[in-house]
């Protein structure tokens, strides 16, 4: 029977529901809700009203809102006991390129009323900037070396406060390169199919990658088990540099491993957004993934994870 004691038991059942809110529910979103449970409800922001009959489809209530229009995200107060942030800073046309004013428009929505319990944000592995090779655990100090690090940088203190001052857990996850057979541009075989090159060993720097299907249960355990006001890499046991990645996925799609080239002629030859990932080398602790969030990897390193399509 609901007690008069107990605001939650007072209620109709159907506000007694686990209400989850996805903000940025792309791949990854979508791979998160289709883990809960049904008795859970799943909410997803979109600004695009070509993809609310895929919501719907998915059982996802759609809510129509703009993370750039901070007047529409009033409706979001309120609605979640939970939230999963994954949606990305804007690239461009900032009054301050060092500031994410997306995620600064959803706080304030958000503490209009009633807080939801947690909050789950999907940051960047950038943030720790290049780290000559070391291995990198949550407790290092951040150091951007990008516009875009550095707004992820912001969002993460801005996440911080907002829990501190709010008592909500809020749970940040560093999250390296995705990838997945079934993710679009989620394999390097596009790359690998146009030749482009990769740094010779000696130039050559780490990177790290979690499965999308990894990282969506990522998400749901730090939603329910992750600590308050916490950060964990979100990354795989894998250790290679990035032209032994490309390497070995060549060898497993049975295509040409890519040229190697020096760093100074990779200058010339690549794009810039390209060159600035081969300027950062780390290796991402993952210990408090599988430790504190109790994360059993499913694919622990790439090459199980780029290995089923092969056998189908």
């Amino acid at each position: 029977m609901p007690s008069n004691q107990s605001p939650l038991g007072a209620l109709p059942s159907r506000f007694r529901r686990q209400r989850v809110l996805i903000i940025g529910c792309g791949d990854v979103g979508l791979r998160a809700a289709s883990r809960l449970p049904p008795r859970v409800r799943v909410l997803a922001l979109t600004s695009s009203d070509e993809k609310i009959p895929a919501l719907r489809s998915r059982g996802i209530m759609p809510l129509a809102g703009n993370l750039d229009q901070p007047v529409t995200l009033r409706r979001l107060a309120g609605l979640a006991t939970r939230v999963i942030h994954l949606a990305p800073p804007p690239g461009d046309n900032l009054p301050d390129w060092r500031r994410d004013p997306r995620t600064l428009a959803l706080l304030r929505a958000l503490r209009l009323r009633g807080l939801p319990q947690s909050l789950v944000y999907g940051s960047t592995s950038g943030v720790y900037g290049n780290c000559d090779g070391e291995l990198a655990s949550e407790v290092r100090a951040v150091n951007p070396h990008t516009p875009r690090a550095q707004r992820r940088v912001d969002a993460e203190q801005q996440l911080r406060f907002f829990g501190r001052s709010s008592g909500v857990s809020v749970h940040t996850l560093r999250i390296p390169g995705i990838y997945a057979p079934d993710r679009e541009g989620g394999t390097p075989r596009g790359r690998l199919l146009k030749g482009t090159p990769v740094l010779q060993q000696a130039d050559d720097v780490y990177t790290n990658h979690i499965h999308a299907d990894d990282l969506a249960r990522a998400c749901l355990a730090a939603l329910w088990r992750g600590k308050p006001q916490r950060v964990t890499n979100a990354s795989d046991d894998t250790e290679l540099k990035m032209g032994d990645y490309f390497d070995l996925a060549a060898d497993l799609y049975g295509l040409p491993r890519p040229p190697r080239v020096a760093r100074s002629s990779a200058q010339d030859a690549l794009p810039l957004m390209l060159l600035s990932f081969m300027s950062e080398s780390r290796r991402l602790d993952n210990r408090r993934l599988k430790q504190e969030l109790r994360l059993r990897l499913h694919y622990p390193t790439v090459a199980q994870g780029l290995a089923p399509p092969l056998a189908s």
